[in-house]
């Protein structure tokens, strides 16, 4: 295997492991502030 695809499969791992986790990390923090936002009313 040649060295240079192997390291560029390990960015598009390592970015696409980045962006998924960035949604939910986003969409987590998300939810979590509208259903506070909902319990205060």
């Amino acid at each position: 295997m040649d060295s240079g695809f192997f390291s560029h499969v390990v960015l598009w791992v390592i970015g696409g492991i980045a962006t998924i986790g960035g949604i939910g990390a986003i969409g987590a923090l998300f939810s979590l502030g509208r259903n506070a936002s909902y319990k205060k009313h």
